[in-house]
């Protein structure tokens, strides 16, 4: 089996699905590839936890949630069977449907009774945080795809991440500075806002517009300076605004970002 097939059929041999030549086929592979292995070890450590979960009945409010969520995930499955395409999506469909049902499962974990053990919260505890690296794992890999309409939906992932996320961070810069797509670059752009909270993130925001040649970018990247009230972005937002050998329009909105930070 390859890697990719190997990344398409995981959920099914955490969760037993498998028979037992496809499963055996899977361990062969883990067996010989360092990376796919390393790989098996972390996440898989998502699907023992949920094993582990304490089973106490939830309300009937957190039963009716879980099975809203499970139905529409199944809904996007059929849908994906009809409009099949490249085994990238399929693959991280599989991620999104494991990232649901640990959502889910997380859901009905937080309507258990107020007097759970200390052990069983540590338990939820440990399954957020795997959540939160499912997220992470899903949005870093759609940032790196060949598609733009994949890094269009990799950035989208990056609103579910928290903003304390470097990696994350370091990815949305990235795409903001060389992805060659416009769209994806003015979608990274918005989706730096909920990680602006720091001085090394709107520092970074202000050495963006530095190396910007798409008009339209910098404009967006001017906007989110005034949306931030980033007064440190002055000096170079003159240095724009003077600059002759830029559009005239940006050059136009860097003068009124000025005066709007004045």
């Amino acid at each position: 089996m390859t890697c990719e097939e190997i990344e398409s059929r995981m959920a099914e041999y955490w969760s037993k699905s498998l028979d037992k030549e496809r499963e055996s086929a899977i361990e062969a592979h883990l067996a010989t590839c360092e990376t796919c292995r390393a790989e098996e070890q972390r996440l898989g450590s998502l699907w023992r936890d949920l094993a582990r979960l304490p089973a106490p009945e939830p309300g009937p409010g957190v039963r009716a949630r879980f099975y809203e969520t499970l139905e529409a995930y199944r809904d996007g499955a059929a849908a994906e069977m009809k409009h099949p395409s490249s085994g990238w999506r399929k693959t991280a469909w599989v991620w999104q449907m494991a990232a649901g049902v640990a959502l889910a499962l997380t859901g009905v974990a937080a309507g258990y009774s107020f007097h759970a053990s200390q052990a069983a919260n540590a338990e939820v505890a440990q399954l957020r945080g795997e959540v939160g690296n499912m997220r992470q794992l899903v949005a870093l890999s759609l940032l790196q795809q060949q598609s733009a309409s994949e890094r269009l939906r990799g950035v989208s992932w990056t609103y579910r991440v928290e903003p304390s996320d470097t990696e994350v961070l370091a990815a949305l810069l990235t795409a903001v500075n060389h992805d060659p797509n416009v769209n994806v670059r003015l979608a990274a752009v918005d989706a730096l806002r909920p990680f602006a909270a720091t001085r090394t993130t709107r520092d970074a925001v202000i050495q963006l517009l530095q190396g910007q040649t798409a008009p339209i970018v910098q404009v967006a990247l001017i906007d989110l300076l005034v949306d931030l009230k980033e007064t440190e972005a002055a000096q170079e937002l003159r240095k724009v605004a003077s600059d002759s050998s830029t559009d005239v329009g940006v050059r136009q909105r860097a003068q009124w970002a000025l005066e709007r930070l004045q």
